[in-house]
């Protein structure tokens, strides 16, 4: 029997594209630049909440403020450039679990930076606040419709969920700075019940499974809508909810320290951006408390000067060169 030569063939691979491939500029904007920004963004909250409570010159927080916001303003250009070059994008980074929590970063970062703003433009705060309410609602809408056309292990429920159905709390803080308390309680209420659902069902899934050591950092964020309840309590004069929510904070801070080396066991990735917003918003919302919880907010906030700067380079280096979009698996427009 004759022994077929094509057998022993190697494979044909197509030739390798000459010049390469290089996507058009912002092409391939990876949502995983959001959830840093909105660290920065946290971090400029609270360093100004600490200093106010501390009495010192604000030339620091105003500074940081102030590259805060360019951050997330170029970080929003360069999104929205994408989304222009083609709008169907968007639903493409939805499929993906890191890319659909850094389009829910992308809006909630917004709300925050209307809130960065209000000691400087309380109207310009106004109009973002609404604006990024508004988009939210639609990032919000589109993830729903997104999990529910995707297959059921899709809809299992994650920390990220937190950005996309309780980030409203954080439109809840910039309205109770821009003193509007009727708005910031109504987006309280809805969102501290979709925070305990979550909560709820992230507890039963970490008591039933072990979390895959690489998505761990994301279990920081559970930490966020606590610290922001908090503070939203305080500014809308709800001292009892407060004081509640603060321990809630306290409690689960405390939890992740000392589950730190188990949290950070795969080593740096992308996702560590998911613990630098929930760490400025507990030092914001400690030192809005005053009292014993100030000494702790002040604390976690040089805590967050530090950590935030560290993480929000580490990842943010990455965007330059394609390996961000590459790791996070980006959509390219």
């Amino acid at each position: 029997m004759a022994t077929d030569p094509t057998r022993f063939r190697p494979k044909v691979f197509p030739p390798p594209q000459f010049p390469p491939h290089r996507p058009a500029r912002f092409a391939r904007t990876p949502p995983a630049i959001f959830p840093v920004l909105l660290g920065f963004l946290g971090l400029a909250l609270a360093l100004r909440a600490g200093f106010l409570a501390m009495g010192w010159p604000m030339a620091l927080p105003d500074l940081v403020a102030g590259l805060a916001l360019g951050l997330w303003a170029f970080g929003a250009f360069a999104y929205a450039a994408k989304l222009m070059r083609r709008p169907g994008v968007l639903w493409d980074d939805l499929k993906v679990m890191p890319a659909r929590a850094g389009v829910a970063a992308a809006t909630v970062g917004g709300m925050a930076a209307a809130g960065v703003l209000v000691p400087f433009a309380q109207g310009v705060a106004g109009v973002l606040l609404v604006l990024a309410l508004v988009l939210h609602a639609g990032v919000a809408l589109a993830v729903v419709r997104v999990l529910l056309g995707g297959p059921p292990e899709g809809r299992t429920v994650n920390p990220g969920w937190h950005l996309v159905f309780v980030g409203f709390i954080v439109g809840a803080q910039t309205a109770a700075l821009l003193g509007w308390q009727g708005l910031a309680m109504t987006l309280f209420w809805p969102t501290a019940v979709a925070a305990l659902a979550i909560w709820a069902a992230s507890a039963t899934q970490l008591a039933q499974r072990p979390t895959p050591a690489p998505l761990r950092p994301m279990l920081a964020i559970h930490l966020a809508p606590a610290s922001l309840f908090t503070s939203v309590a305080v500014l809308t004069g709800q001292l009892v909810l407060a004081t509640l929510f603060a321990t809630v904070a306290v409690a689960l801070s405390a939890a992740l320290v000392l589950s730190s080396r188990w949290l950070l066991a795969a080593g740096f990735s992308p996702l560590w951006g998911g613990l630098s917003f929930p760490i400025a918003a507990l030092a914001g919302a400690m030192i809005r408390m005053g009292d014993a919880w100030a000494g702790f907010g002040l604390g976690v906030m040089l805590l967050a000067a530090v950590v935030v700067p560290a993480i929000g380079w580490g990842v943010l280096r990455q965007w330059p060169k394609g390996a961000l979009a590459a790791k996070t698996n980006a959509a390219e427009a």
